[in-house]
Parts: structure tokens; C-alpha cells; sequence
């Protein structure tokens, strides 16, 4: 019977020098201390520049605004749980069993997290230029065209937008806190802007939701202040 793990590098096209970086990868918080959250925090943001180097090639004559909604519309939950599916995540990812038991391994959340911190696995094994070639392969498939900047903007990217067209630094997002059990855990986050000494926070099933959350109550202290 074929490897798992070595199915799924085949998939990725990237065998692992350090083949625990990856093992950390599919591991979630509910199987095991030693999970995948570090990881894919810090795919989080190999992916984005990643995914803005091939936006600034291939739609050269878009605005900065204009290239941001397309990049949050790629790099959004529902797209990179489309790619994890693709590459078989739900057959290798490791779930404590109470998760296992509550479809964990078919959850959206759970998948696009994993998918990046295999994106933070592989800059730690082998570079940038190698991840990013991952990431390049992995949105070949993906539509990308200008028109995907009339689609709406989440909190994040509205938020960034006002920001940038300001000239003010991009928010700082923290995860503050973990409520309930493991295997139904709600991340607490905190969105702070220091320029405008504001800190809001925000709660979801996920680091990415909680962020999003963040971001919406931000946006709604904003228009309260009558600053947006």
C-alpha cells in the first residue's frame, strides 16, 4: 500500500528534506500539542506574497486597490479549501477523535489552514522560490482575471483599502485567546491600528473568521467615529 505522505508530495511536487514539517502540517490542535497553527501562520504570509508576485505579473495594468480584492478573493477560505480537496487533505489530515466524529476532516476552516501551513512547511524546507513555485502550481487551475475585482470585499480587504488609501501601516491582527474544548474552539483576535490608537477584537471558528470578525467590528468603530 502507497505512503500517504508520499502520495501527497507527490501531489505537491516538493519531497520534504525534513518530512516532520509536513507531518506538523496535517496535524491539528485536537490530536496533538505539537499541531500546525506556528506553520500556518507563517504560510499565511508566503502565500500572500506569493499570490500579489503573480497577480503584478499577470494583471499588470491594475491598481493597487483593484489587485488587493483579487488577491483576497484567491487566497479567501473557500479557495484554498477547493485546492486542499484537491490535493486529498481530508484523507491525511490528523484530528483528535471527538473533531474526527464532528466532520472535522471535511471542514473548510480546518482544511485551508492546513493548506497553508504545508505552504509554511515547504518555505522552511526549501526557501521561498520553492514555496512559491508551490503556490504558483497549486492557482494554475485557479481563474484569475480583472473581473474578479467587482466581487464584494471582505472586512480584511475593506479595511486594508481604507488604510492604504491613507497612507496609514495595514493592521495588526493577534490572536489574544482559545475558547472552549479542542475540537470546537473559537479563536478570540485582536485587530489593532496603532496610527489611530484602536484596538478591536473578534471571535469565529477559525484564526482566518476571528480575523474577519476583527476587521468588521473595526470598520463598524470606524463609521461610528464618523472616520470611514
Amino acid at each position: 500500500m502507497a505512503d500517504p505522505l508520499l502520495e501527497l508530495q507527490r501531489r505537491l511536487q516538493h519531497h520534504f528534506s525534513d518530512v516532520s514539517l509536513l507531518t506538523r502540517a496535517l496535524t491539528h490542535r485536537s490530536f496533538s500539542i505539537d499541531h500546525y497553527e506556528r506553520l500556518e501562520f507563517l504560510g499565511d504570509s508566503v502565500l500572500n506574497l506569493a499570490v500579489s508576485d503573480l497577480l503584478y505579473a499577470r494583471l499588470a495594468s491594475l491598481p493597487e486597490g483593484d489587485l488587493s480584492r483579487v488577491r483576497a478573493n484567491l487566497v479567501k477560505q473557500e479557495t484554498l479549501h477547493q485546492l486542499a480537496v484537491g490535493l486529498g487533505l481530508p484523507d491525511v489530515i490528523k484530528l483528535g477523535e471527538g473533531e474526527f466524529r464532528s466532520g472535522g476532516q471535511k471542514r473548510p476552516s480546518i482544511l485551508a489552514d492546513a493548506l497553508e501551513a504545508i505552504i509554511g512547511g515547504v518555505y522552511l524546507d526549501a526557501g521561498f522560490a520553492v514555496a512559491q513555485a508551490l503556490v504558483h502550481r497549486l492557482f494554475k487551475a485557479v481563474e484569475i482575471n480583472p473581473q474578479m475585482e467587482a466581487i464584494s470585499k471582505d472586512p480584511k480587504t475593506e479595511l486594508q483599502e481604507w488604510l492604504q488609501g491613507r497612507k496609514m501601516k495595514l493592521p495588526a491582527y493577534t490572536v489574544v485567546g482559545t475558547i472552549g474544548a479542542a475540537h470546537k474552539q473559537s479563536f478570540d483576535v485582536e485587530c489593532e491600528i496603532s496610527e489611530l490608537h484602536l484596538a478591536e477584537r473578534g471571535i469565529g471558528g477559525s484564526r482566518r473568521a476571528a480575523e474577519q470578525a476583527a476587521a468588521a467590528a473595526m470598520l463598524q468603530t470606524l463609521k461610528t467615529k464618523k472616520t470611514l
